[in-house]
C-alpha cells in the first residue's frame, strides 16, 4: 500500500463546539487520517447518564430538561455546520430514538444494562454525524463516509463494559472499509455491537480503546490520540505545577501509567497497539504544533523513574482466615470470586493467614461480591486511600530507590506497598489527604532533581 494508514481519535473537548470540531477537522486533513474516531461532545455522556437515571426513577421533569438540553446543543451544532438536510433528518431520528428509550425506561421504572448502553451510545452517534459534515467541508476533494462503529467493533454482551472480539473486528474492518486512500471514515468511539445486534459500550474512557481497536483492525501505521493537553506528563499538572511533557514512552511504561491512573490514556489502549507494533502519538488538538508524546516499542532514554501516577478513591480489602495457614487452594478460591464478579485488583500482599488487595471504592457497592468474599474469610475494609505509582525502568535493580522514597516522604504513613511483580512500577498506598504532597515531593526528588 503506497500511503500510510492513520487512525486519529478526538476526545470530547475536541468535539466541544464548532470551532473545536473545525480545528480537529483541519488536523485530520493535514495528517491524512484514514479513520477518525470521535467522542461525544464534552459533557454529553454525563447528560445521557442523568437522563437514563431520572427516567428510571420517575423524575420526568429533570429528565425532560436534560433531554431538551442535549437536543438544543446538537441541533445548534448541526445548523452551524451547514444544516445539511440529510444530517438534520438523521439527527432528528436520533432524538426520536432518545425519546422512545426514555419512555420505555420510565414505563418499566427500570434501567436495564442493555437500555443503559443504548442510550449512552447516542452521544457518539450524534457527534460523529455532525463531525462528518465538518470534515467533508475541510476535505472537498475526498469522500468522507460515516461508519457505524457497531458494525466493526464486535463485542460480547457484557453490557456496561463489553469485551471486544479481536478476530471478528479485524475481519469486519477489512470487509467494510475501502483503504485505498479514496475515502476517509468518521466513526464513533466508546461503542460496539454484539452478535445479536445490541448496542454495547466499552466503558467510560473507551474511545481511546476503540481507536486502538480500529488501528489494529486495519493494521494502521500510526494511532493518534488528540486531546486537550499537549502530551503525556510526568504527573498530573493539576497536582504538581512542575510536571512536564514526556517526549517518548515505551509501550510498557505507557501501559503501566494508564493502568495506574494516568488520565490521558485509557488502560486498554496500549494492548492493540502492541499486538500490531503501531506507534501511538498523543497531542493537543488545541496546540497541534507542539511535539507531544510518542509511544513506541523501545525508546532511547530510559530513566529510573519516568512518571508518577495516582489512582484516587481506593480501598484496602483484607481477607483473613486461619485455614489459609499451610493450606493450598485458598488463593485460587479467593481470586475466583474476584474473577466471577469481574473485579480488577491492582496490588496484592499476603501473610500467613491473610491477603490484602486494593480495589476501587465503587467495587464496595457490589453487595453480592462482598457477601461472596465473606464466605472465604473475615473481611476488613479501609477506604479513603490513593494508590501512588512510580513508573520507570528496572526499578527492582535500583538499590537506593526505597531509601530515596522514604526519605522524601518520611512524615507520611505508607499503608501498603508493592514492588517486584514488574520492573516498571513501584506502588504504595497512602491516605487521600496526603497524596498531593507525596506526589509533589517525589516528583521533585525523583524527576526534577535527577
Amino acid at each position: 500500500m503506497s500511503h500510510a494508514l492513520i487512525v486519529s481519535k478526538f476526545g470530547g473537548t475536541s468535539m466541544g463546539d464548532l470551532a473545536s470540531m473545525q480545528r480537529s477537522a483541519l488536523i485530520s486533513a493535514e495528517r491524512k487520517s484514514t479513520v477518525v474516531v470521535v467522542s461525544a461532545t464534552s459533557g454529553t455522556t454525563d447528560k445521557l447518564i442523568e437522563i437514563a437515571k431520572s427516567a428510571s426513577q420517575g423524575r420526568m421533569d429533570d429528565c425532560e430538561k436534560s433531554v431538551f438540553s442535549v437536543k438544543e446543543r446538537h441541533l445548534g451544532l448541526v445548523q452551524q455546520a451547514g444544516g445539511h438536510e440529510q444530517t438534520v433528518a438523521m439527527l432528528q431520528s436520533y432524538f426520536t430514538e432518545l425519546d422512545l428509550l426514555v419512555q420505555n425506561i420510565s414505563l418499566l421504572k427500570e434501567l436495564t444494562p442493555r437500555a443503559y448502553d443504548h442510550i449512552l451510545s447516542l452521544g457518539e452517534r450524534m457527534s460523529s454525524l455532525i463531525f462528518r459534515d465538518v470534515l467533508q467541508a475541510a476535505l472537498p476533494n475526498k469522500k468522507v463516509t460515516l461508519l457505524d462503529a457497531r458494525t466493526v467493533i464486535k463485542t460480547d454482551s457484557n453490557f456496561g463494559k463489553a469485551t471486544p472480539q479481536i478476530d471478528v473486528i479485524e475481519r469486519e474492518a477489512v470487509a467494510r472499509m475501502n483503504l485505498s486512500g479514496d475515502q476517509v471514515y468518521v466513526t464513533q468511539g466508546f461503542i460496539g455491537g454484539d452478535s445479536e445486534g445490541n448496542t454495547t459500550i466499552l466503558g467510560r474512557g473507551g474511545s481511546d480503546y476503540s481507536a486502538a481497536l480500529f488501528a489494529e483492525g486495519i493494521s494502521a501505521n500510526t494511532l493518534e490520540i488528540w486531546t486537550d493537553v499537549a502530551g503525556v506528563a510526568t504527573t498530573d499538572p493539576r497536582l504538581c505545577p512542575t510536571a512536564r511533557i514526556i517526549p517518548e514512552l515505551s509501550y510498557s511504561e505507557a501501559g503501566e501509567m494508564a493502568q495506574y491512573g494516568a488520565k490521558i490514556l485509557h488502560p486498554a489502549t496500549i494492548a492493540p497497539a502492541v499486538r500490531k507494533n503501531i506507534p501511538v502519538f498523543v497531542g493537543s488538538s488545541f496546540e497541534k504544533d507542539l511535539p507531544g508524546t510518542w509511544i513506541r516499542t523501545s525508546v532511547d532514554h530510559r530513566p529510573a523513574v519516568r512518571a508518577i501516577t495516582k489512582r484516587s478513591a481506593q480501598a484496602l480489602v483484607t481477607i483473613t482466615t486461619p485455614t489459609m495457614y499451610n493450606a493450598y487452594g485458598f488463593m485460587s478460591g479467593l481470586f475466583e470470586v474476584f474473577g466471577r464478579h469481574r473485579v480488577s485488583v491492582d496490588c496484592v500482599t499476603t501473610s500467613e493467614i491473610s491477603v490484602a488487595v486494593t480495589v476501587d471504592n465503587a467495587t464496595l457497592e457490589n453487595e453480592k461480591f462482598i457477601r461472596d468474599l465473606e464466605q472465604v474469610g473475615n473481611i476488613n475494609i479501609e477506604a479513603g486511600y490513593s494508590l501512588i505509582s512510580l513508573i520507570g525502568n528496572e526499578l527492582t535493580l535500583k538499590p537506593s530507590l526505597a531509601k530515596t522514597i522514604f526519605g522524601a516522604i518520611d512524615v507520611v504513613n505508607i499503608r501498603m506497598m508493592s514492588l517486584g511483580a514488574s520492573s516498571y512500577n513501584f506502588n504504595f498506598l497512602v491516605k487521600e489527604e496526603d497524596s498531593k504532597s507525596v506526589i509533589q515531593k517525589l516528583h521533585q526528588t525523583l524527576i526534577e532533581e535527577v
